[in-house]
């Protein structure tokens, strides 16, 4: 069912569980409340392509597709300094870029577009033509990925991820945790934890995080009732640290660590590291839970249209199999693995 935005406009916790199994497209995003009780979602997931790790390899699989085009601003500072930009530089160029695209009112800033573009058509500005064509087009794009699709979010694909793990109040660890977004699903779903953000750029506890809408409802449970409920960002137990992964100073303390796209932005030398700043700071038990990009032709498409958004890192697009060997193979069992809309996941814990 369909919602009223306006009817629910000026609320602080806008949505109820009276609102279970409906949804509604907000100006910047959707809100998704179908699938409230947890029935059915295994179908927002394709999982158990692989039935022994040990037995794949890389000839079989192939490496990962690197997406090779860069945003304009990074060629454009590469020129300028005469060398590659900096990976803390590229961050933070990203995180700004990408998060400018969140806090759109993405229908109104279409039909502008599509405005602009019509009266530099009518002038014969043909320069301004292409520009204006080029943002209509991304436009475009963002609103069926991120609202039409909610494929960025996906938070009924999350849940089936999330969902079946052996877990009460967790502790959960967010490496380069953006937003948080993941980490809020989660917590919504094992309540009455703890959540500890970490990201080097500031600028993403102050805007990303501080900027994520306080009305945007996860469903998750009621551990008083049993029963389904809706989670709002202010009545979840979070921590925001900024600082390098590498520089964090716990031990073997969480239930939980989850990293969400951040595998597929470091070479192969690099990656056994990274896995390794999932397994030090998983309790005996925990769980380290991972997504990736899928190497997939609208997966492609998006970031050769979007590559003045997206494209200031090194990246890599995988399918579930080549993400799954670099988890296998730097030491963790995988428990569950699949694809979603747009991304791979994987749960698994250190052998």
């Amino acid at each position: 069912m369909v919602m009223d935005l306006d009817a629910h406009l000026g609320n602080d916790y806008p949505y109820s569980e009276e609102d279970f199994e409906k949804t509604l497209l907000t100006p910047s995003y959707r809100v998704e409340l179908r699938n409230a009780t947890n029935e059915q979602l295994d179908r927002f997931i394709s999982a158990g392509m692989v039935n022994d790790w040990s037995l794949l390899s890389w000839k079989e699989v192939g490496r990962p597709y690197r997406v090779e085009n860069m945003a304009e601003k990074r060629v454009q500072w590469e020129n300028e300094h005469g060398r590659n930009m900096p990976v803390h530089k590229a961050w933070e160029m990203f995180n700004r870029s990408f998060h400018e695209w969140f806090v759109k009112d993405v229908p109104s800033e279409k039909k502008q577009a599509r405005q602009d573009m019509f009266n530099h058509l009518a002038k014969f500005d043909m320069k301004e033509v292409r520009i204006a064509l080029k943002s209509v087009i991304m436009l475009n794009l963002w609103n069926y990925a991120h609202r039409v699709k909610d494929g960025i979010w996906d938070p009924r694909g999350k849940r089936a991820l999330f969902q079946g793990l052996h877990l009460k109040k967790p502790r959960i660890l967010f490496l380069g945790a953006a937003e948080g977004y993941e980490a809020m699903q989660l917590y919504s779903m094992y309540p009455d934890g703890e959540i500890v953000m970490v990201d080097y750029d500031e600028y993403c506890k102050t805007d990303r995080f501080a900027q994520f809408p306080d009305t945007y409802p996860f469903l998750g449970y009621n551990s008083a009732t049993g029963q389904s409920r809706v989670w709002y960002k202010d009545q979840m137990n979070i921590t925001y640290i900024v600082d390098d992964i590498r520089n964090l100073p716990f031990g073997h303390e969480f239930d939980i660590v989850l990293s969400v796209g951040l595998l597929e932005h470091f070479s192969d030398e690099v990656k056994p590291e990274v896995m390794e700043w999932h397994r030090k700071f998983l309790k005996p038990g925990g769980y380290a839970i991972l997504t990736t990009p899928r190497n997939q032709l609208q997966s492609k498409v998006y970031y050769k249209v979007m590559e003045d958004v997206m494209n200031h890192t090194y990246r890599e697009l995988m399918d579930i199999r080549q993400m799954g060997l670099y988890v296998y193979e730097n030491g963790f069992d995988i428990l569950k693995h699949g694809y979603i809309k747009v991304h791979n996941g994987i749960i698994a814990q250190p052998r």
